[in-house]
C-alpha cells in the first residue's frame, strides 16, 4: 500500500518536475498556519504577474518566466 501512496503523491507533483529541472534550484517555504507551500525557481522571487488555477495552485510570473508556485491547503493534497 505504501508504493501505490508514492505513486500517487509523484503524479500529484510531476507538473512542477520540468520546471525544476529547467532551473536546477528550487526554494521551498512551508507556512502551516495557512496551509500554504511556496516554490520558487529564482532566489529573488518577485513577481509581476500570477494566476489562479481551479485548484488553488498560484502561478507567480516575472514577465513571461514562471518564477514559483504556490499551494494553498497543501496538507489536504
Amino acid at each position: 500500500m505504501g508504493n501505490c501512496m508514492e505513486a500517487t503523491e509523484l503524479h500529484r507533483i510531476a507538473p512542477a518536475i520540468p520546471y525544476l529541472l529547467e532551473h536546477q534550484q528550487a526554494w521551498s517555504k512551508y507556512d502551516r498556519e495557512a496551509d500554504v507551500l511556496y516554490l520558487s525557481f529564482t532566489p529573488e522571487n518577485v513577481a509581476d504577474d500570477s494566476e489562479l488555477t481551479d485548484d488553488d495552485i498560484i502561478l507567480r510570473y516575472a514577465g513571461d518566466e514562471l518564477i514559483g508556485i504556490t499551494i494553498l491547503h497543501a496538507s489536504k493534497r
